[in-house]
């Protein structure tokens, strides 16, 4: 049976089946969400998603489209034929952010905790971005949009790569909802081809290396998993040179 819950004592909405809780913003009273709620479906009213069933976690100032569009992705399927596993939808999203990471797909850690950047991973991109746990989990100023939203499983050498189906099904129309975005964090190969155009002359470490010609509103990045430790040690002009510059752009934006 789909699950519904509470919005508030006299409100309830069915997700897709989907167990969904809507609470509220500490920026807004009850009384302006109850008269958004029951007077115009047409609103602007910011809430916190937090989705048990597809566990993803989405902070939106919201409109209509928005909100389908959300329950869309939500509920996507496209690719499930593919997985060993359930579909898992896992984003951060706030047409309030002004910083937006761009990263590959969520890792297996990450697909259980339905949390984007639970993992090692996450831990060392939010040091290279010089931020906080608190922060870097604030959707209002923070927006995760990864290439695949689900994690795509395990191959020989590691996770797979992104489900091919994703991004063009979902990515440019919430792209195209985030007008805040002042920068994009561009993580690994494949986010790399989608937002700057594929680089067929030019391998990852020349791409990174060039990150002046795409800064301020982009700056690619290597992905932070342990498995890159190895090519870190071998660059260190990326520490000491981009990682700087990297977290004062930061700052610049989330002040």
């Amino acid at each position: 049976m789909p699950q519904t819950v509470s919005i508030k004592p006299n409100y309830k909405e069915q997700i897709n089946g989907n167990n969904l809780l809507l609470s509220r913003s500490e920026r807004c009273t009850d009384a302006c969400i109850t008269n958004t709620l029951h007077t115009s479906s047409n609103s602007r009213l910011e809430y916190t998603y937090l989705c048990y069933g597809s566990r993803s976690r989405v902070s939106v100032l919201m409109n209509r489209a928005f909100r389908v569009l959300i329950k869309e992705i939500g509920n996507c399927q496209i690719c499930a034929d593919h997985f060993e596993h359930e579909p898992n939808p896992i984003f951060q999203l706030s047409p309030k952010a002004s910083v937006l990471v761009a990263g590959q797909a969520p890792g297996r850690k990450a697909h259980k905790s339905g949390i984007p950047f639970n993992d090692p991973s996450g831990d060392r991109l939010r040091d290279w971005m010089g931020v906080s746990l608190e922060m870097f989990y604030d959707a209002d100023k923070i927006a995760i949009l990864p290439m695949g939203f689900c994690f795509p499983g395990h191959g020989r050498t590691g996770d797979l790569p992104p489900r091919r189906e994703c991004a063009p099904a979902w990515r440019q129309q919430v792209l195209d909802m985030m007008p805040n975005i002042q920068l994009t964090l561009v993580i690994g190969s494949y986010a790399i081809d989608w937002h700057l155009g594929p680089q067929k002359k030019h391998n990852l470490t020349d791409v990174v290396r060039a990150w002046k010609s795409h800064a301020p509103a982009i700056i690619p990045l290597p992905h932070p998993s342990p498995r890159n430790n190895v090519w870190l040690r071998k660059n260190a002009w990326f520490e000491r040179d981009v990682l700087p510059a990297l977290r004062a752009r930061v700052s610049d934006c989330l002040s």
